[in-house]
């Protein structure tokens, strides 16, 4: 609620001090203020605060990041069973998993391939479908893929990721989970 508050009072210093009654071009300014002038400053002010509440910041939220493992049950169900919301969990399950694994990590390089195969898949089945790729949960999902292929491309299947990515990923998983119990 704290940020909130501190946004909005940021959104309403910078609404007043860019708008127009404050940038006057004129050499002789009117000492009275004009009720447009406040109308227009409240009115963005009034607009920012909606916006504020109305889109609260789900990302931010607090999530604790688990701790590295090395032992681990490996998956036997990799693969599409082409109904969307199975495969998104399953997906982000194994996603999970992936994020979590530390190195040293038993079978850490076939998982990493088995998964990277399985992100890729996920994204070129669904991808086509307008009615899928619309949802929140698909947009997430597409992007902690991207995020978690673009590690896997540039360090290898053998490296953990660092804990800021760790934490960014699963802020993502948590919003995917939320978004996929309410069959968004």
């Amino acid at each position: 609620m704290v940020k909130h508050i501190l946004l909005l009072a940021a959104t309403m210093s910078a609404a007043a001090a860019f708008s127009p009654s404050c940038m006057k071009m004129s050499i002789v300014e009117s000492s009275t203020p004009l009720r447009r002038d406040f109308l227009k400053s409240a009115g963005v002010a009034g607009v920012a605060a909606g916006a504020s509440l109305a889109f609260p910041f789900v990302a931010s939220a607090e999530v604790t990041v688990p701790a590295q493992f090395t032992e681990y049950d490996f998956p036997t169900d990799w693969g599409l069973s082409f109904k969307y919301e199975e495969d998104a969990a399953k997906v982000r399950a194994h996603m999970v998993t992936a994020t979590g694994l530390g190195k040293g990590a038993v079978k850490m390089e076939d998982y990493g391939k088995n998964m990277k195969k399985e992100m890729v898949d996920f994204v070129s089945y669904y991808r086509r479908f307008p009615k899928v790729a619309g949802k929140p949960s698909f947009s997430t999902l597409y992007t902690s893929i991207n995020v978690l292929a673009g590690h896997y491309t540039s360090y290898g299947y053998k490296y953990p990721l660092p804990e800021k990515r760790r934490k960014r990923l699963y802020q993502e998983y948590a919003e995917i989970e939320k978004s996929l119990k309410r069959n968004r």
